[in-house]
């Protein structure tokens, strides 16, 4: 499954002028606790998804269990609002993050044939 469809909240916004932030929340405690304990949500993988980027652009990954959540900060490749800059606020930056695999089989084995 792809991350979009077990987590309903994926979004982007500014972290400052050279970097932005992606939250991805889920509604589902198992879901959360599946994907957070498998540690398949990596910087390594992050950076993939974002066009092979350098680890180092990508910060830690950080867990909010209360919130059912993840956050993790990436570099922006311009500043905001700098002349090359195609997306001031951030908020168009998730989309990579949706499409991450999620090998939900894996998680729980025996629910899917």
């Amino acid at each position: 499954m792809k991350l979009y469809e077990i987590a309903p909240v994926i979004r982007s916004k500014n972290a400052g002028p050279y970097w932005y932030t992606v939250d991805v929340i889920f509604d589902n405690e198992d879901f959360y606790n599946a994907v957070k304990n498998s540690k398949v949500i990596t910087r390594e993988l992050i950076a993939k998804s974002y066009n092979n980027i350098e680890i180092e652009k990508v910060s830690d990954i950080i867990w909010f269990d209360e919130g059912r959540g993840f956050k993790v900060n990436i570099k922006r490749p311009y500043s905001s609002g700098s002349p090359y800059d195609y997306d001031v606020l951030g908020m168009n930056q998730h989309a990579p993050m949706r499409d991450i695999d999620i090998p939900l089989y894996k998680l729980f084995p025996g629910t899917w044939g």
